[in-house]
């Protein structure tokens, strides 16, 4: 999939920085990774809170081959109604860029813990 592609399906929701990413692409906003594109999909990023909407509407998680065995990672494929729907696209979206938050704050939170465990240099 073409960059300009990803950037006028993206579009309605807002615009976004794309990055090459292991033969794909990240798909930012706000400086957060909320979709990806491989494979030419579209994955959205989901967590715990939103896994089971996404699983709700048929969308599949993201999966790839490494050594023969089967990883996934917590992205789900555009669900088909938010493809033809502008407004259930920015739904969605919103949706997946709610887990990106959600998931860096997380990530600085831990990171702040950690720093605090460290000793102190004298």
């Amino acid at each position: 999939m073409e960059r300009a592609d990803i950037e006028e399906t993206f579009a309605p929701f807002r615009a976004v920085t794309i990055r090459k990413m292991f033969g794909g692409h990240g798909i930012y906003a706000g400086g957060l990774c909320f979709a990806i594109e491989a494979f030419g999909e579209i994955y959205l990023k989901a967590d715990a809170q939103t896994q089971g909407a996404f699983e709700a509407e048929g969308a599949r998680r993201f999966t790839y081959d490494m050594g023969g065995k089967v990883k996934s990672m917590a992205y789900y494929t555009l669900p088909e109604v938010a493809q033809d729907d502008e407004d259930a696209l920015k739904r969605w979206c919103a949706c997946a860029f709610e887990a990106a938050r959600r998931a860096d704050l997380a990530k600085q939170a831990k990171a702040k813990k950690s720093a605090a465990k460290r000793p102190k240099k004298a």
